[in-house]
């Protein structure tokens, strides 16, 4: 496909993944690495209690959780 059929696709929300090679996609610091975290049992308790009122799992709530954090943090290192 020419590039410009390919962008008169995508500039008309229509789906473009046909065109695209993702066998070899790759998200950019996106690679996982586990850790282990201990927190106190009331601290488990309330996610857990916060994690099933939003319908997800703990592990999801601390990760957004922490994104989140992580994003103001930075956003105001910058000057």
């Amino acid at each position: 496909m020419k590039a410009r059929a390919f962008d008169k696709k995508f500039d008309a929300d229509e789906d473009i993944t046909g065109a695209l090679d993702l066998s070899r996609a790759r998200r950019p610091k996106q690679a996982h690495k586990r850790v282990n975290v201990d927190f106190p049992i009331w601290m488990i308790e309330s996610l857990d209690k916060e994690a099933s009122r939003l319908g997800v799992t703990r592990q999801s709530i601390i990760k957004v959780w922490l994104a989140e954090r992580l994003e103001r943090t930075t956003s105001q290192d910058v000057p």
